[in-house]
């Protein structure tokens, strides 16, 4: 006999388990299916050296983009902390000098910029800035709502030059019009990048999409440091969804999801240790990539879409912040916020040049920060008392192509290289005298490639989002005939939605994709 579901998710990460606790809570039987032996997706904390107590945020990192409605709807006990610094910048050939951007005092940030030769762009950092400001203010709120029509939206912007500046035209144009300086124009253009192989004027706008998203969190923008490291968050959401009634079972294999019908109901096979079973279920939300929905619905997307990652990630245990060239600064402050690594706007620029090439740029631009600085509790007591402290480094414009499951352990060990090459290049001594080692006395050190991320967490390609960033609208002739559309979470499939970070306003870690389909699913059966 088949077990029979109100819903079933298929993927346990913070998406799946945000929509089984709003489905839960109104007395649907929901059940979430994870491949892996634990929830969370990305959204996980995790032990990454043998025999050392540090618990990092493994693959995400920060928060902005998760809504405060769905922490109050919920309940979630999540603890966000705001960083001082937003981000410090040394001059790349002359890392004597840099640019500390403070948070809290205008003066100091202008003092800054005025020490790196660009001191026209302290005003012109607050009137860029200022504009994203405003674009956070009015569309922020729209997230948790059905969506909006692209006329709606430039409406509730209520400022066609600012809409045109930031939606219409590449993002190069405005931030060549705001900024002067080389090491400006990189710090504004990295929040376009993260997640997204472009060129700052390319005419595809996905530069710009991303942008978008990585200015508006919350209204202001600001990304913020979970306490607990990102596996609070996801605990936190299985916590809710399993008090809601939710059943989360782990180490469950998904291969086949059969019919999505209007009106009927859907199976889900699923192999449970080692034996094939069948669920029925009058919903089924995907949390997982498009690409991969395709796959288990027989509906095979094109190669020519298949998503691509563009990145390498790198995580540090140290036993120490390292020295920096610049006298001016402590290390507390340089990686208290985002420090940027050989990303000035013309070394972005031949980054993408080199990786559309087909070559790994030299130096690699990269940014890293410091989780344990804001939040030393992912760290046991022994490695705090001694000044431990973590790491995690984000390198740009290493496109998926580059690599292969032939050769990525040989690309793995290369772009590490590459990594900490970039980092070197910028301190007042090498990084590697700062590391620490683990149990087996190997230094503290992981690299995760775009393969080691398909690999790990199904995640297509290594693609951050599960694919390209929608804008958060429609166009003004969508359909949007069923709530399904309305709330940007349909697939092909009536009764099959979107979840994840592949809906409509997914991506980040923001719990906004589970949120959308489930209040989708409770307007489709009202």
């Amino acid at each position: 006999m088949k077990k029979t579901y109100d819903v079933v998710i298929v993927g346990g990460g913070h998406n799946g388990l945000t929509a089984a606790s709003y489905l839960a809570r109104t007395g649907r039987s929901v059940a979430v299916l994870e491949r892996l032996d634990h929830v969370g997706g990305a959204a996980i904390s995790a032990e990454a050296f043998d025999g050392v107590d540090a618990h990092l945020s493994r693959y995400s990192y920060l928060v902005s983009l998760l809504p405060q409605r769905i922490i109050d709807d919920l309940g979630l006990e999540i603890r966000l902390v705001r960083r001082r610094y937003s981000s410090y910048t040394p001059v790349p050939g002359a890392p004597e000098k840099g640019l500390l951007v403070d948070n809290h005092d205008p003066k100091a940030t202008a003092t800054s910029f005025a020490g790196i030769g660009e001191a026209s762009d302290a005003s012109g950092f607050e009137t860029f800035y200022g504009k994203t400001a405003r674009f956070a203010q009015k569309l922020w709120p729209s997230v948790t709502e059905p969506l909006l029509t692209r006329s709606q939206a430039r409406e509730l912007v209520g400022d066609d030059e600012l809409w045109n500046a930031f939606i219409e035209r590449p993002l190069s144009d405005v931030i060549e019009a705001d900024l002067d300086g080389d090491i400006a124009r990189g710090v504004a253009l990295t929040d376009a990048l993260i997640g997204t192989f472009v060129s700052a004027e390319s005419e595809s706008l996905d530069q710009n999409r991303c942008f978008l998203y990585h200015v508006i969190g919350g209204g202001t923008g600001d990304w913020d440091v979970p306490i607990g490291g990102m596996g609070a968050v996801s605990g936190e959401l299985a916590r809710v969804a399993r008090e809601a009634g939710a059943e989360i079972i782990t180490s469950a294999e998904v291969t086949a999801i059969r019919g999505g019908a209007p009106g009927g109901t859907s199976e889900v096979d699923v192999v449970l240790d080692g034996e094939d079973h069948t669920l029925e279920a009058g919903w089924v939300l995907a949390n997982v990539s498009p690409w991969v929905l395709g796959q288990l619905t027989g509906n095979a997307l094109p190669d020519s879409v298949r998503p691509e990652g563009a990145q390498i990630k790198v995580n540090l245990l140290i036993t120490r912040l390292p020295k920096l060239a610049d006298e001016t600064v402590t290390p507390e402050q340089a990686f208290g916020g985002t420090f940027h690594i050989n990303e000035s706007y013309t070394q972005l620029a031949a980054g993408y040049a080199a990786g559309a090439a087909g070559e790994i740029p030299s130096p690699l631009p990269c940014e890293i920060y410091c989780h344990s600085l804001s939040d030393p509790s992912i760290l046991s007591t022994d490695l705090r008392e001694a000044g431990y402290q973590t790491l995690t480094v984000f390198g740009l414009h290493v496109p998926h192509a580059l690599l292969t499951r032939d050769n990525n352990d040989e690309m793995r060990a290369t772009l590490v290289a590459a990594v900490l090459a970039s980092l070197n290049s910028v301190l007042a001594e090498p990084i590697e005298d700062c590391l620490a080692t683990d149990g087996n006395g190997n230094p503290c050190v992981e690299g995760k490639t775009t393969i080691d991320l398909e690999d790990a967490l199904n995640m297509t390609g290594g693609n951050i989002f599960h694919g390209l960033l929608s804008w958060p609208w429609l166009e003004d002739d969508a359909d949007l005939s069923t709530p399904a559309a309305r709330w940007g979470v349909g697939t092909d499939h009536p009764r099959i939605l979107m979840c994840g970070s592949g809906a409509q306003r997914g991506g980040a870690v923001s719990g906004i994709g589970g949120h959308n389909a489930a209040m989708a699913l409770l307007e489709a059966d009202a």
